[in-house]
């Protein structure tokens, strides 16, 4: 029995150790080595202060700024309980939603067909980016917002516009975080405007 059982224990003892510990712990090295960037979770900074991460969709305070996808994780963009709203395309509640918020679009100076993405939430309520045409579609509010021309804010927009990945994958996207960030830069807001860590806390600032 004791025959048996001892090289059983030996190879579980061997195993865990070299694929539970050295195995994760070169692998991260490695990555830590080759992509440090990614490997820390793609982490974006502001003056020295982390702010957000590529990665994850977070909720933009303003009107001088441009708004995520709508998320439906916890109380909104929750990284801790990342989730749709898995309403059907028969839900009543759904419906109300989209009216709702389009109506607020409108309201908003949005003319034309409304970007699906605009009024959807995505499956995981943490997308980080937005569709080229959900991007334009704000520009009016956000040049209004920060009393500067459309066509700064336009130009802002189509600079960010990230490509098919190979050429093949996905579709055109646009960063929010970047977006906002670089709208920052260009067209800092007006004095009096609130800034972006005042009206909530995700925001591009920081503070």
């Amino acid at each position: 029995m004791l025959a048996q059982l001892r090289p059983a224990v030996t190879l579980l003892i061997a195993f865990t150790l070299l694929t539970g510990i050295a195995y994760p712990l070169a692998m991260t090295e490695v990555a830590q080595a080759l992509f440090p960037a990614q490997a820390r979770g793609s982490l974006v900074e502001k003056d020295g202060v982390v702010v957000g991460s590529r990665l994850i969709g977070q909720g933009f305070a303003g009107e001088g700024y441009f708004r995520s996808r709508p998320s439906a994780a916890g109380n909104g963009y929750d990284a801790a309980a990342s989730s749709g709203t898995n309403l059907g395309p028969t839900s009543a509640k759904l419906a109300e939603r989209l009216k709702t918020d389009a109506a607020a679009l409108r309201g908003a100076g949005v003319e034309g067909q409304i970007p699906a993405d605009a009024v959807t939430t995505s499956g995981s309520g943490l997308d980080p980016d937005i569709s080229p045409a959900n991007a334009l579609a704000q520009v009016a509010r956000i040049a209004r917002a920060r009393g500067v021309e459309e066509a700064l804010v336009r130009d802002l927009v189509t600079a960010h516009i990230e490509k098919r990945p190979l050429g093949v994958f996905g579709d055109p996207r646009v960063n929010v975080l970047a977006l906002n960030m670089a709208l920052d830069a260009a067209a800092p807001q007006a004095p009096g405007r609130p800034a972006p860590g005042e009206a909530a806390p995700a925001t591009v600032s920081g503070s």
